[in-house]
């Protein structure tokens, strides 16, 4: 099976952990910033994280270099278009993107600005090339619950216009849920779609208290639903989608190693699970080898592929015209 010309669709992909190194030393150099290396090599080497880290924290260190770079406008578009533009260079069709507005404030940009930059560099994309796509807004769990609702009201304008939903990253606490309501609330009301980082590194409660208490329509990663009969039960009965990101699973120590990876089980048991890029510099991954990861470890057909493509099109944050467009690529 050729996995480069298959249509693609990935669900879950942050945007500063999917920066060319070369823009990052072509943007410093315009901000007048100083890099820890001037050379591409070593620039890549701390930009993409060890085949397993020690823990969470390590893998997310590989943002620092990429977010210094990222407080301007243009600095943004472009890394945004570029996101696009190498996703559309390997048949993904359809690219929902995340990232957290509030990162993006220290040189004095508005939240505005920031929001209109990604869009502003995905929609030239999406003019060039036979991708579609949407920005998902992340909120940072660590950052102070007073900032929250100024994203929500500043990416408002945008939505239904390249900004579709409403997240929460970052580190994962036990039980973290619990202090989102009103702002999970506050988002849905407004007419954002809600996803959750939840299960990756915490319990399955997470997830249950994902869907249960914040509305989350789909999970990032999810998978510690394993030995969690409720939250599974949960998820199965309210078609809710996983995003699973396989190679950062490994990374992360999510999961021991792929094989041990619980995406098969899910699939086989009538779960909602898509494929995945989370990081694709961070990760050193892309659409193309996370789908040959999956398809190979796990002994999966082009059925299954196209099943999950499916899965991945019906739980979209897209409109129903970009949907029907998704569908004629299935076979």
């Amino acid at each position: 099976m050729n996995y480069f010309n298959l249509p693609k669709i990935d669900l879950h992909c942050h945007l500063d952990g999917s920066v060319r190194p070369q823009t990052i030393i072509d943007l410093a150099r315009e901000q007048n910033l100083t890099l820890p290396a001037d050379n591409i090599e070593e620039i890549r080497n701390l930009m993409i994280a060890p085949e397993t880290c020690l823990n969470l924290d390590e893998y997310l260190k590989r943002f620092e270099l990429p977010l210094s770079v990222m407080q301007t406008a243009e600095g943004i578009e472009r890394i945004s278009f570029e996101l696009f533009e190498d996703a559309a260079k390997e048949n993904v069709k359809y690219l929902e993107v995340r990232f957290g507005p509030l990162l993006h404030l220290e040189q004095g940009l508005t939240l505005d600005q920031i929001i209109g930059s990604a869009v502003k560099g995905m929609k030239k994309a999406e003019q060039m090339y036979d991708i579609k796509g949407n920005y998902i807004l992340s909120l940072l769990r660590h950052m102070p619950k007073e900032t929250i609702k100024g994203v929500v009201d500043a990416g408002e304008k945008y939505l239904n216009n390249g900004v579709a939903a409403f997240d929460l990253a970052g580190g994962e606490a036990d039980g973290f849920c619990h202090e989102f309501i009103p702002y999970a609330q506050y988002a849905a009301d407004k007419g954002y779609r809600i996803t959750i980082h939840a299960g990756e590194q915490g319990s399955g409660q997470n997830v249950h208290d994902a869907v249960s208490l914040l509305g989350a329509e789909r999970v990032g990663h999810g998978i510690h639903i394993t030995g969690h009969a409720d939250a599974y039960e949960l998820v199965k009965s309210k078609e809710v989608a996983l995003e699973t990101c396989p190679s950062s699973n490994v990374q992360t120590k999510a999961v021991e190693n792929l094989s041990s990876h619980p995406l098969k089980a899910f699939y086989k048991d009538g779960l909602l699970v898509t494929i995945n890029t989370d990081n694709r510099t961070v990760s050193n991954t892309t659409m193309t080898d996370e789908v040959r990861k999956v398809m190979d470890e796990f002994a999966l057909n082009r059925e299954d592929y196209f099943n999950i493509y499916k899965i991945s099109v019906a739980h979209a944050f897209a409109s129903e015209s970009v949907k029907q467009h998704l569908l004629q690529f299935a076979e």
